[in-house]
């Protein structure tokens, strides 16, 4: 082999290297934007343009406050790392409201925060927010039908809406709950948000909520929607009405929405992903396999098999919206650490099933375990004795 091809092969194996170095990098990088997805609030200022929400002292309209509001609390958040801000408008126009949980749904957001003002007839005060809900009496279905009223002012609406009539009290008992699955979520998030408003800002505690709000029945995700203050109210829409007060409202907003975002946090990133059982079980993955191959469909009694996808010393609510929709997930004490399994067979194929569903969830080191008469022993033994 002369110089000439043999400096060739180098320069070709040294391209090669580079080209699977750039590969790995560039997986690397895509894994790491796969794993720092960032969390997308979208803040929906009520009412807009040709609609002027509510109407306070002074002649001070609900859209103007609430988009304030909004923006400052969006200019905060923006400033959070790993958050991202959509909003459903930035300016006085109008939005209908399909399109606004339209914007929420194709951002495929994890919040939706929608912000507005009260008003009435007495010097009423205070603040309260809102989940979807069918009302529980008369005078939670007028605040409802006040809010819903808005898509009169639309273009064929009673096709966007299916004939929907917000004056009748039938139209919003028949929304369909397309919310449910998100509706502790959605409490959780008002309840803080209820605690930042009213403790930061010295506003009375009207509460948690439920009413047919169309705005939050087109969103499929954690929503809400917060009655900041009274601005027919002499002094709250004094407050409302000024910088200060916007100002103090947007923060407790903020913090209430970044406060909600740790809890959730501390639900999923405080767990762990059973590193060091899942090297201990590995050294015996191979053993497994070969074993499983002979007996995968026997049914086992007297032994019970799971999936562990997850410990941790913090006690998780087990519902699926903290296990990425995983359901029935279990938590057992050991020690004083918190396990989280999910599957209950006593037959083998069928947990490994569990385990491809666990780690298409990205759960990647979830691992099966065996419990005989309710104590754990080792799978291999129960594979070996078949």
């Amino acid at each position: 082999m002369n110089s000439l091809h043999f400096s060739k092969i180098k320069i070709t194996l040294k391209y090669q290297f580079i080209l699977v170095f750039i590969s790995i990098l560039f997986c690397n990088q895509l894994h790491l934007i796969a794993q720092n997805k960032d969390f997308i609030v979208v803040l929906d200022a009520g009412h807009g343009g040709k609609d002027p929400g509510k109407v306070g002292t002074s002649n001070m309209k609900e859209k103007d406050i609430a988009l304030k509001i909004v923006l400052q609390v969006g200019e905060l958040l923006e400033k959070t790392p790993g958050i991202k801000v959509i909003y459903t408008r930035k300016t006085d126009v109008f939005v209908e409201l399909k399109e606004r949980g339209s914007i929420a749904n194709k951002a495929d957001a994890d919040l939706f925060v929608s912000v507005h003002c009260n008003a009435h007839n007495t010097q009423a005060h205070g603040t309260e927010t809102w989940v979807l809900g069918t009302h529980a009496n008369k005078q939670n279905f007028e605040v409802a039908k006040a809010e819903n009223a808005v898509i009169l002012l639309e273009d064929n609406y009673k096709m966007n809406y299916k004939g929907f009539d917000p004056h009748s009290p039938e139209s919003v008992i028949g929304l369909t709950l397309m919310q449910e699955e998100y509706l502790d979520q959605s409490i959780q998030l008002a309840s803080i948000l209820q605690t930042q408003i009213t403790s930061q800002i010295n506003r009375e505690n009207r509460g948690v909520k439920q009413a047919g709000f169309v705005v939050l029945h087109q969103t499929y995700m954690p929503s809400v929607l917060i009655e900041t203050g009274f601005i027919t109210n002499s002094s709250e829409g004094e407050l409302l009405n000024s910088s200060s007060g916007q100002k103090k409202y947007a923060g407790a907003i903020y913090d209430g929405i970044i406060n909600y975002h740790k809890q959730l946090e501390l639900n999923t990133v405080g767990l762990n992903t059973n590193t060091a059982q899942k090297s201990q079980n590995q050294s015996s993955d191979k053993t497994i396999e070969k074993i499983a191959e002979v007996s995968s469909n026997e049914i086992y009694e007297n032994i019970e098999f799971k999936v562990q996808i997850a410990a941790g010393n913090t006690k998780v609510d087990t519902k699926p919206y903290n296990f990425k929709g995983l359901e029935n997930v279990e938590r057992v004490k050991v020690n004083g650490t918190y396990k989280y399994y999910i599957g209950k067979t006593s037959n083998y194929n069928e947990v490994e099933e569990i385990q491809k569903l666990a780690k298409s969830k990205g759960y990647k080191s979830a691992f099966i375990v065996a419990f005989e008469n309710g104590n754990k022993v080792p799978i291999e033994q129960v594979l070996k004795k078949s």
